[in-house]
């Protein structure tokens, strides 16, 4: 590969982690061609991009993109990476699983919204909660809280009403 290529690759990967709200870089050294393909058609039904690149060259684009060099430590043998976009969890869920059954492919780092997990962490990761789960729970003590707020005015009015409603007894049987 000639230097204009390389550096074409640089700044396309460079521009792809700029994007992406996570990146994962993973070793799949032993793997077969349909075990990636497959891995790769998991990850992009998420929206999750898989690109195999030289280490080099990576380490190239995340100076570039400016992220950490704690991710450096990782670049040994081959290496592809997942580029989260919208949902900076899912590749950690589809890594994981996928890791489950195919032991041939490891995690060896992320970069997740400028904080590095290393390759000890990706079952801590896959566990967290992506963001639209956390809306949806938010959502779910909201509206909690909302239907809450006619039942609780309620009870005060009837209990005011009942109270006013002693009163007016205790005024015509004193006043009798």
């Amino acid at each position: 590969m000639k230097r204009p290529e390389k550096e074409k690759i640089v700044e396309q990967v460079a521009e792809k982690m700029k994007r992406a709200s996570a990146i994962y870089l993973t070793e799949f050294q032993g793997m077969t061609v349909e075990e990636t393909r497959s891995l790769r058609n998991e990850l992009r039904k998420s929206g999750i991009e898989y690109k195999v690149v030289k280490n080099t060259l990576i380490k190239k684009a995340i100076e570039r993109a400016q992220l950490s060099d704690k991710l450096f430590s990782a670049l040994k043998n081959t290496t592809a990476i997942a580029f989260g976009y919208d949902d900076p969890i899912a590749p950690a869920k589809i890594l994981k699983k996928f890791i489950e059954e195919n032991e041939k492919l490891k995690f060896k780092a992320a970069s997740i919204e400028g904080q590095v997990f290393d390759h000890t962490q990706l079952a801590k990761i896959a566990t967290m909660s992506n963001k639209a789960e956390n809306i949806a729970k938010a959502i779910g003590v909201i509206n909690q809280t909302i239907a809450g707020v006619p039942m609780t005015i309620h009870a005060v009015i009837r209990n005011l009403v009942n109270v006013l409603d002693q009163i007016a007894k205790q005024k015509a049987s004193g006043g009798a």
